[in-house]
């Protein structure tokens, strides 16, 4: 009679998919605008396709650059479109503690140096003479020899490996970047001392356990330096999405810096319609004179988003278009 076989074979931990967690995270800089319109439909209805939670954040990390009372103005525009989010809305500002405890983690793996370059000199290198504005300036590997008098505060960087980093956009495929030789050390702590914002993000991410991002094409250059962050800092992978962002007809993005129009208080249904189309998911035109929940159920069930794949970038429709109907509901 044959008895059972002892197995040294060891058997393998899988781990359970996450429930899915999305979220929308706005800075209180200014008004809502068109492409943060599109931003937060694509965001809540992959969530809500999911079955998924979706969160809002208030990215309120730099009280210079904030404007009174946008914040409020942000959440009741997202209530007054019919675009309601799960759970407590967790504000920057009131995180500092989190973050310079991950900037202690990381400090106690040497994973972090100190600069005193300053900005200007950084901005006349050779590699930053055509960088977007706003993006994170090229620091080559060592400082530059000329250190402001001052260099009592330095700004604090994160230790970038010279390596690729790969991942899968959901809509642009295969993304690979060596962010060392494109952006190089990149700050976590300004010299201000305010915390920055790759670094607040992905803290924050890791707090609210969140899955997907789903955002505009202009963050697709943080991507891969919030992947690398992720990894110093042991945290888990998200999976990401990058819808295409809006610009004006000069191919600039429309941003609450450049003034970009603000949305009107013109019908919800009509700018839901509009964020719809600029997504390219067809809705039909009844719906512009529909109840908002009426749009938002009609996109949850035709989400479609192969509809913008490989698309980085959209002319978003005139401000006369998306705030068309002027009627306050």
């Amino acid at each position: 009679m044959s008895g059972a076989k002892n197995s040294s074979a060891t058997a393998t931990t899988v781990e359970a998919p996450r429930p899915y967690r999305g979220r929308f995270a706005p800075s209180p800089s200014g008004a809502l605008h068109f492409g943060s319109l599109v931003a937060a439909v694509a965001s809540y209805l992959d969530a809500r396709v999911a079955g998924g939670q979706w969160l809002v954040r208030i990215e309120d990390l730099d009280p210079p650059r904030e404007h009174p009372g946008a914040a409020d103005d942000i959440l009741s525009t997202l209530e007054r479109l019919g675009l309601h989010w799960d759970g407590p809305v967790l504000r920057q500002s009131a995180r500092s503690d989190a973050y310079a405890e991950a900037l202690q983690r990381l400090h106690g793996d040497a994973r972090l140096r100190e600069c005193a370059c300053a900005r200007a000199a950084l901005a006349a290198l050779p590699q930053n003479a055509r960088r977007p504005p706003g993006d994170d300036l090229f620091h080559p590997a060592a400082c530059l020899p000329d250190t402001p008098a001052d260099a009592s505060h330095p700004a604090l960087r994160l230790r970038v490996p010279d390596r690729d980093v790969e991942f899968t956009d959901r809509s642009l495929g295969v993304v690979r970047v060596n962010v060392a030789r494109t952006v190089g050390d990149f700050v976590l702590r300004r010299r201000d001392g305010l915390h920055a914002y790759q670094l607040a993000v992905v803290v924050d991410d890791e707090e609210q356990a969140i899955t997907d991002v789903v955002r505009g094409g202009d963050l697709l250059p943080s991507t891969p330096r919030q992947i690398l962050l992720q990894e110093a800092l042991g945290m888990r992978g998200l999976r990401y999405m990058h819808v295409p962002l809006a610009v004006d007809g000069g191919g600039l993005k429309l941003s609450k810096s450049s003034d970009a129009p603000r949305l009107a208080a013109a019908r919800s249904a009509t700018q839901l319609v509009a964020a719809l189309e600029f997504l390219g998911q067809d809705p039909p035109q009844a719906l512009a004179g529909a109840a908002a929940g009426e749009v938002l159920q009609w996109a949850v069930s035709n989400w479609h988003p192969a509809r913008f794949a490989g698309v980085s970038s959209r002319t978003a429709p005139a401000p006369a278009r998306v705030d068309q109907a002027q009627v306050q509901e």
